[in-house]
């Protein structure tokens, strides 16, 4: 039968993909720096081959017979649902030469060794010449989807489908002016928050235990997954029984490595919660980037700074901590919500994180659209910082060289941030409205029960459903700003006493 072909063809397809993901992984945290070259070789060949394996004429001719194979199943049965998804990818990777997918891959890998040199003290003008040929990459994968409204919309769809640079502009236009107001007004009106209770020197194997009890309180099932440590924290899911993710710890700051493992084991929840008959199945993985992103940011946010999940782990981590002995509950609690304008994205308060991911997607905007040259990048971010958070970076690994994401050519992903902070406050408005007791058994430590709900709701379709669509079965809504903005201004004008 062809469906059976087709899907075994997207499972061997699916090992390849584990295959690069595992190269990606080492890369990034064990991979010895000389190594680069021929790592770059492999993700070339391995990119290339699946590329040519996944465009090939026989997928196309099993696509057209399994549709025949299906005629008179339900329209959401998984296998029509599975060859609806295969045949979508399938028509658009045709249009990508297989050429430009190697040296894309080759690319990547180059520039994202130059671009950690760059950071660590060889400045921007290492990785520029990089960066050039990245984005001009970028522009010519966009040329194959031609023709376009947006040069940008071929990007986004790689990372959220049905998206559009149009759509997102009307939802950072009516999400920009609040944000900007409500800091302003904290500034102004706000009580002030004195976060020195997060400064010192916290020993990193100490970070390290609570963060790990944390992500098994979460539910992160380490018989299937790892944490490791990596410069740019991230998630691989390699396979359903084999999910990494990593972090990385500051000893003189002790919120960055918990809520970094809070949020990359959102990801990996996901990940894992996957229903186990779509695993190396086209539906097996997440439906989009701003939905992943949603889990990392409802657990590291929405419940990872919530006084209910203190008021059960802070004991646990003064234990951890001695110094934090004399610090109340109510001190420590205001200091992880301190919203404050900073230079780091991944270190910011939920009130200014947007307005960093608004920056990079304006700047990518102008980059696609040849309105600003990758040579002018570094004084646009700094311009960008000063009119959207009144700060400008000291240098650049601090500013435009602080994110991994365009050293790989990810242009596109940066709004997914965004939308996945907007979707997390419907998703948990969602749940506890189907189980209003939630914010109470949180309170208890009692974190399974949202676990549960997030995997029968969100997780567990993968990709039966595109975004909007599972958005809308799982909350009713598609993505939009107002739940975000009323979750903002109720918890931070509590906060702050606005």
């Amino acid at each position: 039968m062809s469906l059976a072909k087709l899907k075994q063809r997207v499972a061997e397809l699916a090992d390849l993909g584990a295959a690069v993901h595992l190269l990606h992984w080492d890369l990034e945290t064990y991979m010895p720096p000389g190594a680069v070259g021929d790592r770059a070789s492999q993700l070339a060949l391995l990119g290339r081959m699946e590329h040519e394996l996944f465009v090939a004429d026989e997928v196309g001719e099993w696509l057209d017979a399994a549709a025949r194979e299906l005629e008179g199943q339900p329209a959401d049965a998984d296998d029509v649902r599975a060859v609806a998804v295969t045949r979508r990818d399938w028509v658009r990777a045709r249009r990508v030469p297989a050429a430009w997918v190697e040296e894309f891959a080759r690319l990547g890998s180059l520039a994202q060794h130059a671009w950690r040199e760059a950071r660590a003290g060889a400045g921007f003008g290492h990785f520029r010449g990089h960066l050039e040929r990245l984005v001009a990459a970028r522009r010519a994968y966009a040329e194959f989807f031609a023709p376009y409204e947006s040069v940008y919309d071929p990007l986004l769809e790689d990372y959220e489908p049905g998206m559009t640079a149009a759509r997102i502009r009307a939802i950072f236009g009516e999400l920009r002016p609040v944000l900007v107001a409500l800091v302003a007004e904290i500034r102004a009106r706000g009580q002030p928050v004195d976060a020195a209770c997060l400064e010192g020197d916290f020993d990193e194997a100490a970070q390290e235990a609570f963060g790990l009890f944390v992500l098994r309180r979460m539910g992160f099932d380490f018989e299937h997954g790892r944490q490791d440590r990596s410069t740019h924290p991230f998630t691989s899911p390699l396979s359903p029984g084999d999910v990494r993710i990593t972090t990385r710890f500051d000893r003189k700051l002790l919120s960055s490595a918990l809520f970094s493992s809070m949020h990359e084991g959102g990801h990996a929840l996901y990940e894992q919660g996957i229903a186990a008959e779509y695993a190396r199945g086209a539906l097996g993985r997440a439906s989009s980037l701003g939905l992943h992103e949603s889990q990392s940011r409802l657990w590291e946010n929405v419940v990872g700074r919530s006084r209910g999940f203190w008021s059960h782990f802070y004991p646990e981590l003064q234990a951890r901590f001695p110094a934090l002995d004399a610090v109340p509950l109510e001190t420590f609690h205001r200091a992880i919500n301190r919203v404050e304008p900073s230079l780091i994205r991944v270190e910011a308060d939920e009130v200014t994180y947007n307005l960093h991911v608004m920056l990079r997607a304006d700047l990518e905007l102008a980059l696609m659209g040849d309105e600003l040259a990758v040579a002018d990048l570094p004084a646009a971010w700094n311009d960008r910082m000063r009119e959207y958070l009144g700060i400008v970076p000291p240098d650049d690994a601090r500013g435009v060289l602080q994110d991994i994401h365009w050293s790989g050519g990810s242009f596109g992903y940066f709004p997914t941030y965004c939308l996945g902070n907007l979707a997390a406050v419907q998703i948990w408005d969602a749940a506890v409205r189907a189980d209003p007791e939630l914010p109470q058994a949180i309170a208890r430590g009692e974190l399974g029960r949202l676990r549960e709900w997030l995997a029968a709701n969100v997780h567990r379709y993968g990709r039966k459903y595109d975004p909007d669509e599972l958005l809308r079965r799982a909350t009713g809504r598609p993505v939009e700003a107002g739940p975000y903005v009323a979750y903002l201004r109720t918890k931070y004008g509590e906060l702050y006493g606005l």
